[in-house]
């Protein structure tokens, strides 16, 4: 018996980086000695001044929080300008995501998407009945004329990511603003997960001149606080006020509003890590060149970067599969990323010695 919707008859699932502890005891890998690279998780650990708040906010765990998370979506404003009411908080920024799908898109309606993508958008969409419409990448940057031709008057959502996932290639502010004005009729959707690496501001400002423009970004990456669970978008009251309606009641507890409230002001963190990342991501391009069998896309501005794999004798899961043996973990893209195909990895940028371990892996496979 199937009594849940046609959508999900036949569900598919996100797949996460493997954990390390799970590679180690496998393969017989002491756990300090595998280097973990599929989850774009950050090498410095979490924001100090969010642990801090973390531990003094356990007190009120009795008590309920504010049902629209008002401290943090109060910081926000005042770090990001506008009013508290243009905020919308989830846990992490994947819920927001299925608030918004949920939201702006009636049952059948079309939710744009670039090709490959994050694969939270096509699944949240499919699961919710919606209809992805995937517009392929040109070498794995976003084709602004092709994404804006795709663009129908009956499009209901149109996602940009930027960095965009996986390739972690940058559009310029022009562009973006192309999109926007190209789907007046529909809700644009910039993903700015991994903006802090860019090492730009972003374009948030951006969701304050467009009403048809939502600008997400998460606490997961730079902030260091994947395991708190905390995203946010900023737009209009007219797309704020339904996406409230749809979320969870208390979907923010009391640890990850002050978890976020202090995370906002630790800008030491955050620039620390932003600087690691692009002198780590520059430094594994340099030794990934003299490879023969690989190559790393270029263009990344994010935490993440594409190897393509040239030697025709293998293929994406196989160099996965003898990554893990060398105590290395990547992403699959034949597994990962919709459309991506057998060609490519996702790699995150990390630690020297964990860089250093993949390059020397790639070099060893046979």
């Amino acid at each position: 018996m199937h009594l849940a919707h046609p959508g999900l008859k036949d569900p598919e699932y996100y797949v996460p980086g493997l954990p390390r502890d799970w590679v180690a005891h496998r393969y017989g890998i002491d756990p300090a000695q595998v280097a973990k690279l599929g989850s774009a998780e950050n090498p410095l650990g979490p924001s100090p001044r969010a642990v801090g708040a973390v531990h003094e906010a356990a007190g009120r765990l009795h008590l309920y929080p504010s049902w629209t998370g008002e401290p943090l979506r109060e910081a926000l404003a005042t770090t990001y300008g506008g009013t508290p009411e243009r905020y919308i908080l989830g846990a992490g920024e994947t819920e927001v995501i299925a608030c918004i799908i949920r939201a702006f898109a009636e049952p059948g309606g079309k939710v744009q998407m670039p090709r490959p993508c994050f694969p939270i958008y096509h699944l949240f969409a499919e699961a919710e009945g919606r209809r992805p419409v995937m517009v392929d990448t040109d070498d794995m940057a976003l084709d602004v004329d092709a994404y804006i031709a795709a663009v129908d008057v009956d499009t209901r959502i149109v996602f940009v990511t930027n960095p965009h996932s996986p390739s972690g290639t940058w559009l310029g502010e022009s562009d973006v603003r192309r999109v926007v004005e190209a789907a007046p009729h529909a809700l644009v959707v910039l993903d700015e997960a991994y903006v802090h690496y860019s090492r730009t501001p972003g374009y948030l400002h951006l969701a304050h001149e467009y009403p048809n423009l939502i600008v997400l970004r998460t606490f997961s990456k730079a902030f260091g606080l994947a395991g708190l669970r905390i995203g946010f978008g900023v737009g209009d009251r007219a797309i704020i006020d339904p996406l409230l309606a749809v979320k969870p009641t208390w979907n923010m507890g009391q640890l990850q509003i002050a978890g976020g409230v202090a995370a906002l002001d630790d800008t030491e963190h955050v620039e620390r890590t932003a600087a690691l990342i692009s002198e780590q991501r520059a430094r594994v391009a340099e030794r990934i060149a003299g490879l023969d069998r690989f190559r790393m896309v270029p263009g990344s501005r994010a935490n993440f970067f594409l190897v393509e794999i040239l030697d025709p004798s293998t293929d994406s899961t196989a160099v996965f599969e003898g990554l893990l043996e060398r105590g290395v973990i990547v992403k699959d893209g034949s597994v990962s990323f919709r459309g991506l195909g057998h060609r490519y990895l996702r790699v995150d940028v990390n630690l020297q010695e964990h860089m250093d371990r993949l390059v020397d892996a790639l070099d060893d496979l046979p």
